[in-house]
């Protein structure tokens, strides 16, 4: 399904999930796609707890990476889980196997596909088969990169979300740590050096990112080389672990 190319972390779909809801998903995803070469598409196979006609996720990437390339599959408006939501919704559910077509056309066009999931990796899509980005990831043999917050509890929803993607055959193409604050208290610094032990660190995403004035070069200082920034990952860790 996915082949190996010249896109960000050398692969031609990303997965982006994370050990949550508002971790920092969309943000990102709009870091890594500011920070992309060539062709880049983005996919939010559902979007939960939007309007029909209000700005989602989408919008927010296309606002902060200036990507026109985008996809929404299906739209529900409560803000719950793809499945419940497609239910109260009366709105038809998304089969997995049609997101797996859908981005596979894409990827044929694209030097990047990068698809943005629904709150944690094990959230449902549909009422009955039940898939999840698990799937979906698995079935495009694609990577994904977690997002994760960088206090204290996250060492568990981490390991858990890594353990899981491990499991299931997806490679984990890196921790991306959000929201890192100004003025980390001494459990987030403690927790540094333990998320890394659990995979390669894609960068640190410093709070409030998504309002400041030239996203692009923020995403640049945030995100490691392999992800086309210049974040330097051991000097990071060095001044910051107690």
């Amino acid at each position: 399904m996915a082949t190996q190319r010249d896109g960000t972390g050398g692969v031609s779909v990303l997965i982006v999930t994370g050990t949550g809801t508002d971790v920092g998903k969309t943000v990102a995803t709009a870091a890594l796609a500011a920070c992309a070469k060539g062709r880049v598409a983005v996919v939010k196979p559902a979007q939960t707890g939007v309007a029909d006609g209000a700005p989602g996720d989408l919008a927010e990437v296309r606002r902060l990476a200036k990507i026109t390339e985008l996809h929404e599959y299906v739209r529900y408006p409560d803000p719950l889980s793809p499945h419940h939501a497609a239910r109260l919704s009366g709105r038809a559910e998304l089969p997995l196997a049609d997101a797996v077509q859908r981005i596979v056309d894409l990827d044929a066009v694209s030097d990047l596909v990068l698809v943005e999931g629904a709150g944690g990796l094990l959230v449902p899509f549909t009422e009955d088969d039940r898939w999840t980005l698990v799937d979906l990831a698995a079935s495009l043999h694609a990577p994904a990169v977690v997002v994760t917050n960088p206090g204290l509890g996250t060492l568990n929803h981490t390991a858990l979300t890594v353990e899981r993607m491990s499991d299931d055959g997806v490679e984990l193409a890196g921790i991306l740590i959000g929201s890192w604050p100004d003025d980390a208290d001494l459990a987030t610094r403690c927790n540094l050096a333990d998320l890394a032990a659990m995979g390669p660190i894609a960068g640190v995403l410093p709070a409030g990112m998504a309002a400041m004035r030239d996203f692009g070069q923020a995403a640049r200082a945030s995100l490691v080389r392999r992800f086309g920034g210049r974040f330097d990952w051991p000097a990071f860790l060095a001044a910051h672990r107690p």
